[in-house]
């Protein structure tokens, strides 16, 4: 059964973070009340959630671009719901929320340890790139983490 698809709304707030945090995707650093806004307040940016028959939320995308290079974060799919296609049809469907703002190169990032996402990926047509991901934490005032 397909979900239906569409912009996450300022309601939505609480069931994606609950969801983004039961499939383990909020660690370290990660204000995830603040990427909710942040992602949706940008033009160049968007949530799209994913809902069963009965409207409840079963899966999020955020989705973003600089240039004509796009970015997909927090791929989430209720645990119960994975391997129905959710996590396909939200890829699927923020492939084209970028191909329609002209981008034409998607990267995105997965944990090493997380064999079963490189392997969902690869089935959908993503491949590995050879590069080193580097990180340096900013700390600013009022953000989690500063002095």
């Amino acid at each position: 059964m397909t979900a239906r698809i569409r912009g996450a709304a300022a309601e939505d707030e609480a069931a994606v973070i609950a969801l983004w945090r039961a499939c383990g995707l909020v660690i370290g650093n990660s204000d995830p009340v603040h990427d909710f806004h942040a992602v949706r307040a940008r033009p160049a940016s968007d949530i799209l959630v994913a809902l069963n028959p009965a409207g409840a939320l079963i899966g999020s995308i955020a989705v973003g671009y600089d240039s004509n290079r796009g970015w997909l974060h927090y791929v989430s799919v209720d645990p119960a719901r994975r391997g129905h296609g959710t996590g396909r049809d939200l890829v699927h469907a923020a492939e084209e929320w970028l191909a329609a703002r002209d981008v034409i190169d998607i990267h995105l990032t997965v944990r090493s340890a997380n064999a079963e996402a490189v392997r969902f990926y690869e089935r959908i047509g993503y491949g590995t790139v050879p590069s080193i991901m580097m990180e340096k934490v900013l700390r600013k005032p009022g953000r989690p983490g500063s002095a």
